[in-house]
């Protein structure tokens, strides 16, 4: 690069330049990050208390019968010895 006084020599590392940009991209993603994490605290505030509550869930049920298949002991006074059969079955 041509100057005043003569030519100028600019040297560069690659690997350090994408080493910093990597970093500042980093930092740039912490910085939004932590703007948006103030914005929904202060948006949190402002919601009634009696609507902070959590929805309830509902418990599992244990024995949930499909309609679609029919749990059949296998030995009479064995629960553990089942099958699934289609529900939808004819009966022949």
């Amino acid at each position: 690069m041509p100057t005043e006084k003569g030519v100028l020599t600019v040297r560069g590392n690659v690997y350090t330049a994408y080493t910093c940009e990597e970093e500042s991209f980093k930092i740039t993603e912490a910085i939004d990050l932590s703007i948006r994490m103030a914005e929904t605290i202060a948006q949190a505030t402002q919601i009634p208390p009696d609507q902070l509550r959590l929805p309830e869930q509902e418990t599992p049920r244990k024995n949930s019968k499909s309609k679609e298949h029919k749990e059949v002991q296998l030995v009479d006074g064995s629960p553990e010895k089942t099958a699934l059969i289609g529900a939808n079955l004819d009966p022949k």
